[in-house]
C-alpha cells in the first residue's frame, strides 16, 4: 500500500493547496492526510479507487479545520498590543501650548479669523459680520492662517 500512497501525493498537493490558502497549510494537510491514511490503512478496501480515498480523507480533514477555527479564537485576538491605545497627558499639554504660541505670533486679523471659523466653528459670513469685512477676505484670511499653522507646527525633519 505504501507504493500506492507515494504516487498520489503530487496529486494531494496540487488540492490541497487548491483548498488552503497558504502553503505551510497546504503541506500540513497533506502531511495530515497521509498519517490518517496510514492510521486507516486496514479500512481500505483494496481494488477502490486509492486516490479518491485519499481526497476523501483530505477533504474532511479539511472541514474539520475549518469548524475547529470558526469555533476558537486566534492569540492574535487576545494581544495586547492590538488593544487601543490613550496618547499620554502630557503630549497633548505640549502640543496645545505650540498652538497658543503660534497663534500669539501670527497678525491679529489672521487669528481672529482662524479663531473664529476653526475653533469657534462660525460659518464665514458670521465671521465677515463679525470682524466687519467681505466673506472672500475672511475665506483668504483663513486659509493664510492655516498655511501659518501648519509651518509652525509641523515637526521639523
Amino acid at each position: 500500500m505504501s507504493d500506492d500512497i507515494l504516487g498520489h501525493i503530487p496529486a494531494l498537493r496540487a488540492y490541497s493547496r487548491a483548498l488552503c490558502r497558504s502553503t505551510p497549510d497546504a503541506e500540513d494537510l497533506v502531511q495530515e492526510t497521509l498519517l490518517r491514511a496510514i492510521e486507516n490503512a486496514h479500512r481500505y478496501r483494496p481494488g477502490t479507487n486509492m486516490r479518491a480515498w485519499l481526497f476523501t480523507i483530505m477533504r474532511n480533514r479539511f472541514f474539520t479545520h475549518c469548524r475547529k477555527a470558526a469555533r476558537e479564537r486566534t492569540g492574535a485576538a487576545d494581544c495586547a498590543s492590538l488593544v487601543p491605545q490613550v496618547r499620554p497627558a502630557q503630549e497633548w499639554h505640549m502640543q496645545a501650548s505650540e498652538l497658543q504660541a503660534a497663534l500669539r505670533v501670527m497678525p491679529r486679523h489672521y487669528r481672529e479669523a482662524i479663531v473664529l471659523v476653526g475653533a469657534l466653528g462660525e460659518s464665514y459670513l458670521d465671521a465677515a459680520r463679525l470682524l466687519d469685512c467681505d466673506i472672500g477676505t475672511v475665506k483668504s484670511r483663513v486659509n493664510r492662517a492655516r498655511t501659518m499653522l501648519r509651518r509652525a507646527l509641523e515637526p521639523a525633519f
